[in-house]
């Protein structure tokens, strides 16, 4: 589909750590600020119990998650607006993903170097936000200054962004991040989404711990100090140890429940990361199941039946009939689709349906 998520953060927060166990990639991982010059891009497997429940239900031959991408992008460092470090680098790389997750350091240890000196995770959090406000007031300004001479001809257009430059520039100004702005109008939306801001992206936190903090995150001051940032504007933040995480990720897989259970995790954190990335970039699954494989398809939420389709096959979306659909829980609790059809429980959907997350689909076309 083509949409990504971002790993950002200060240099040697433990970003390329965490790429390289959330990910099928291996990024290059040391401790020194720049390690990560180019994005490395890897994929990650959107984990889903819901598959081996319905593998169960079909006797499937095998298996196939859905995915998505992740972007370890360059650290950033104070300055980097204005060019200093990897900064133009940084800011066109992070232009290009759809959401961010930025990673931030929430461990004190003096065998990891910090590149300002001391560790303090809403600091932190400014000198990122505050850098990337900076290169959005320049976009916003350039956009204004343009817009207040081309509105002279009576434009509707450039009046409505010199509008909104005006209001924009304001909100910047003041630190804030463009995704706290709150729109007047549907067109106002359209206009901002022009824009193409970096701080406009959709963002959530991923606290890197110490392995001895996620037993009791609660008396973590640096974990707490960075979740009540967060709660300010509204996101999320998902706890981990980005070191634990690399050990689990060079597990073999029939290893990993009892390294889990012996560090006192359900789940490796990085199941939580995945999930909640996507989520942010506005996904869902839906799945297919028969002898053959059951399966995983991502597709945007609100999305129509015949849309869903085409994720399978373009000529599923051009010949559309219909969609046989059942909810995942139904399957699994009465054991087969002929229970499920003499129960009332599959429904025969047409072009305007919106699939849900967890809907179980067979389509039906004529090419």
């Amino acid at each position: 589909m083509g949409i990504s998520c971002g790993i950002v953060g200060l240099p040697n927060v433990g970003k390329s750590t965490l790429f390289n166990a959330i990910s099928s990639g291996k990024a290059e991982a040391q401790n020194f600020p720049f390690c990560t010059i180019e994005p490395n891009v890897g994929i990650a497997t959107v984990p889903d119990p819901r598959l081996d429940a319905l593998c169960k239900v079909y006797k499937s031959v095998r298996v196939i998650p859905t995915s998505i991408e992740f972007v370890d992008i360059a650290g950033l460092v104070r300055g980097a607006s204005k060019g200093e470090g990897l900064g133009n680098q940084f800011l066109s790389h992070i232009r290009e993903v759809n959401a961010v997750a930025h990673v931030v350091r929430c461990f004190a240890s003096d065998d990891v170097t910090h590149v300002e000196g001391r560790v303090d995770p809403v600091a932190d959090v400014a000198t990122i936000d505050t850098e990337l406000c900076l290169k959005d007031l320049d976009t916003v300004q350039k956009r204004y200054d343009r817009a207040l001479k081309q509105s002279k001809g009576g434009d509707p257009k450039e009046k409505g962004i010199a509008a909104l430059g005006e209001q924009l520039i304001r909100h910047l100004d003041a630190g804030l991040p463009a995704r706290s702005y709150k729109f007047e109008s549907d067109t106002e939306r359209e206009l901002f989404a022009e824009l193409q801001l970096l701080t406009a992206k959709p963002t959530f936190y991923v606290a890197n711990v110490s392995e001895a903090a996620l037993a009791n995150l609660e008396a973590e001051p640096l974990y707490v100090a960075l979740c009540a940032h967060a709660a300010k504007e509204g996101a999320k933040v998902v706890p981990i140890c980005a070191a634990l995480e690399s050990q689990i990720a060079e597990l073999e897989p029939e290893d990993r429940p009892e390294f889990l259970l012996s560090a006192g995790l359900k789940e490796p954190g990085l199941n939580q990361v995945i999930r909640v990335g996507y989520e942010l970039l506005g996904l869902i699954t839906f799945l297919t199941a028969g002898e053959k494989e059951t399966r995983a398809w991502t597709v945007r939420r609100g999305a129509k039946a015949p849309e869903s389709a085409g994720v399978i096959h373009t000529d599923f979306e051009r010949g559309f009939i219909r969609a046989e659909v059942i909810w995942w829980e139904d399957l699994i609790t009465l054991g087969s689709e002929a229970k499920c059809r003499d129960s009332g429980k599959m429904a025969v959907e047409g072009k305007e349906y919106v699939v849900r997350d967890g809907d179980v689909m067979h389509f039906r076309f004529n090419v």
